[in-house]
């Protein structure tokens, strides 16, 4: 049967609708091209919202929105980019839920809190080549990413555009951003040729220097697996890290089979069961596969397993999680393990591998440390195992950087006392934090000062204090707050006392108080001097000496003579039913000459710290400083007088 015009006519019609409606449902549609990209001669960053819609829950004063944007850099230079980043300032108090083609910078998971602005890093293509390299393929020039997310407070139709967006890459200058239209913001950014930044084409970008560095060196490559090195070093002169936890992302279902020198924190392969790399795998022995978690923790091993032939014989490994600054023990201010990793489809080729992403390092009363994406570097290389005298390089390396952070709530913290003052100024309220509960402020204030203390005190408990402080200020002629200020809740306080002060010199002593459960080995202070650390002499029972921390030589570094070393956790006293619990302590005089530092004010700021830090973490100071107030031509007839009070008292608690 023929087929008619008008029926021929209907079927090309029908043809042309369906295919103009795939066309117009394509997802992920590329926004459209800015002109303005076409004149950027470096890399073009762009910032374009694409929609929101209100979310629940309804509220008139804080109500929440979906977002979704797309950021776009564009690489028009003459040079490959290596290794993107992105800022962006966020200003609408937004919450990243998802990210594609790029992770944060900073190692967070997501979703996470991006208010006060954070970096993308590209991932898994980093680098953005050049239109020369490729005859102008935009897709190996350029990276989209598309954001999901959640803001407060701006409605449709109105858009929550960021204040800033710039790249971060060392070497290159952008202007402020412009804004094109209503949902746009960009920017071109061009090399900045006051800046060097290395040789232009080199294959990889160098190492950086951080507060902490991690070198993730594959040493051996297969098929299937890879053995990786991991190396931890500290290059910061006061950072250190206690019990030290390593955690990291894999991105594309890797598990770790066994490991030298270093352990999972859990060791636990029930998500490769249940997951596709046991139907993959279907003859490995998934009971001797050490850890299948996304985010594996790993810790340091004990001494014990240093020659321990399947845990460890690996140099730098099994210190109990403890790396020094290298100006206590250079051999002490690296740890290395070893992972071995089995990659999933289609990675199976010896080329294939992808580090772990989002890296987290954390200690026991340390420093919080900000880690980066890891960045492909020059290959690492080591001895030659045979002995002979040659190097072996690493299959591939990539080096992540670690930048101290000090926490917004102190772990450590000071009081002040002085030999012309019989009072000791305490450490803050709440110095410490754990003052946010509703418990805490029905039973003490959080904002009243600390009661100053007799010097029998610093011994004694917090909770078992009160008597004792409270008939001291009624014995001093102080008002006593109702309700009392809260306690401290530091695990470790540092008194400084000013002994003396004389012609020639001066003296001080330190007090180091554990409060906590945690003995600390190896411990050490820091403390900052302005003026006076250049006439530092001598500590009597501490190894001292003054460090020079950028360029100035103003702080003084302390740490326990050999066999001293521990500062050791808080114990029972000789009749527990009795004896107040009793905290570790350590405790040296220090000496200061004044021939290097004329005109000191000792007794007034000089003599005192404007920086105390523990393990390397700073502490909390007082707010105000011991008082020249008559006492220091009284004081040992007023604590003879008062001493029969306060035995008196004692006895009662």
């Amino acid at each position: 049967m023929g087929l008619t015009p008008n029926f021929i006519s209907w079927i090309l019609l029908l043809s042309l609708f369906t295919a103009i409606s795939l066309t117009s449902s394509q997802p992920n549609a590329p926004p459209p091209r800015s002109p303005d990209s076409d004149l950027c001669n470096g890399v073009f960053v762009s910032y374009t919202y694409s929609t929101g819609t209100k979310i629940k829950p309804n509220d008139t004063k804080n109500q929440p929105y979906r977002f979704e944007s797309e950021i776009t850099v564009l690489n028009n230079g003459r040079d490959e980019l290596k290794s993107w980043r992105v800022f962006v300032e966020f200003g609408h108090r937004e919450i990243l839920v998802s990210a594609t083609n790029a992770v944060l910078s900073d190692g967070s998971s997501l979703p996470v809190s991006v208010e006060n602005g954070t970096i993308f890093s590209g991932f898994p293509s980093a680098d953005l080549k050049s239109a020369i390299m490729t005859a102008g393929d935009v897709t190996q020039m350029q990276a989209r990413v598309k954001l999901v997310g959640t803001q407060f407070g701006v409605a449709p139709p109105n858009v929550p555009l960021p204040k800033n967006i710039t790249l971060v890459n060392d070497g290159w200058s952008c202007p402020k951003p412009t804004q094109q239209g209503r949902n746009v913001l960009q920017v071109c950014c061009t090399p900045n040729p006051n800046i060097t930044t290395g040789n232009i084409g080199e294959k990889f970008l160098p190492r950086q220097e951080g507060d902490l560095t991690i070198m993730y060196d594959v040493t051996k490559a297969y098929q299937s697996n890879y053995l990786a090195q991991v190396t931890i070093e500290n290059h910061n002169l006061l950072g250190r890290l206690d019990n030290w936890n390593l955690s990291f992302l894999w991105m594309k279902d890797e598990f770790i089979f066994t490991t030298k020198g270093a352990y999972p924190s859990v060791v636990d392969s029930s998500d490769c069961i249940n997951g596709p790399q046991a139907k993959y795998y279907k003859d490995l022995d998934f009971s001797h596969v050490l850890s299948c978690a996304r985010r594996p923790h790993i810790i340091d091993l004990p001494l014990t397993k240093y020659n321990d032939t399947d845990f460890g014989r690996i140099p730098y490994c099994c210190r109990n999680g403890t790396i020094l600054p290298r100006s206590m023990d250079p051999e002490k201010s690296k740890s290395v393990f070893q992972i071995q990793v089995y990659k999933m489809p289609p990675d199976l080729n010896m080329s294939a591998i992808t580090p772990p992403q989002s890296w987290q390092i954390k200690g026991n009363l340390n420093p919080d440390y900000k880690c980066g994406p890891p960045v492909r570097v020059s290959s690492s290389q080591f001895p030659d195992p045979s002995g002979l005298p040659s190097n072996r390089s690493a299959f591939a390396s990539w080096q992540v950087v670690c930048n101290i952070t000090q926490p917004t709530t102190p772990k450590c913290c000071v009081s002040f006392s002085s030999y012309f003052n019989d009072s000791i100024i305490p450490c803050n309220t709440c110095a410490c934090g754990g003052c946010t509960s509703d418990r805490v402020a029905r039973t003490c204030s959080t904002t009243s000062p600390a009661l100053l203390l007799p010097s029998q005190a610093l011994l004694i408990p917090f909770e078992n204090r009160t008597k004792l402080t409270t008939a001291w200020a009624e014995l001093k002629h102080r008002k006593v707050p109702d309700p009392l200020p809260c306690g401290d809740n530091c695990g470790v306080s540092i008194n400084w006392h000013l002994a003396t002060d004389y012609r020639g010199g001066w003296t001080a002593r330190v007090t180091l108080f554990n409060w906590g459960e945690t003995d600390f080995v190896d411990w050490f202070t820091a403390v900052e001097l302005r003026n006076a650390a250049p006439g530092f002499e001598k500590a009597y029972s501490f190894n001292g000496t003054t460090i020079a921390i950028n360029g100035k030589n103003t702080t003084v570094l302390m740490e326990g003579l050999p066999g001293l070393n521990y500062l050791l956790a808080e114990r029972d006293g000789k009749n527990p039913s009795k004896d107040f619990r009793l905290p570790g302590k350590q405790q040296s005089v220090i000496s200061f000459t004044k021939k290097l530092t004329p005109g000191l004010k000792v007794g007034s700021r000089d003599g005192f710290p404007t920086k105390v830090l523990f393990n390397g973490q700073e502490c909390s100071l007082p707010s105000v400083l011991p008082t020249n107030n008559g006492h220091k031509k009284h004081v040992t007839t007023f604590l003879l007088m008062a001493t029969p009070f306060l035995a008196l008292l004692f006895l009662r608690i």
